[in-house]
């Protein structure tokens, strides 16, 4: 098999994509950069299984957290952690699809 069979996509589960899907609206509100796409793409999962490709879901948690860096100051502690804690997941979610599997062996 070539590294092309191993296609780069993740599924979330609904929770996470609904919580994301909110989240990402408010960072279009405020202009985050990059927030778009990822936006279009959670919007867009409810209709599907949802399954993205992972470079959407790292858009998503990088601009979750730039969303959390910039509201800090001005929101309740709550939607601090929320916002932190969804963009965390995806960020991990994400870590885990490029994580090298381990093996039992030394090299």
């Amino acid at each position: 098999m070539t590294s092309a069979s191993f296609s780069s996509t993740l599924t979330l589960p609904a929770s996470v994509c609904d919580q994301a899907a909110q989240h990402l609206e408010q960072a279009a509100r405020r202009t985050v950069d990059g927030a778009g796409i990822p936006l279009k793409a959670f919007r867009a999962a409810a209709d599907s299984d949802y399954t993205f490709p992972v470079a959407v879901v790292e858009q998503a948690a990088a601009c979750l957290l730039v969303l959390a860096t910039e509201t800090a100051q001005t929101v309740r502690p709550s939607a601090l952690r929320a916002t932190i804690s969804v963009a965390l997941s995806l960020r991990d979610a994400a870590q885990a699809v490029n994580r090298p599997a381990l093996t039992t062996r030394f090299w």
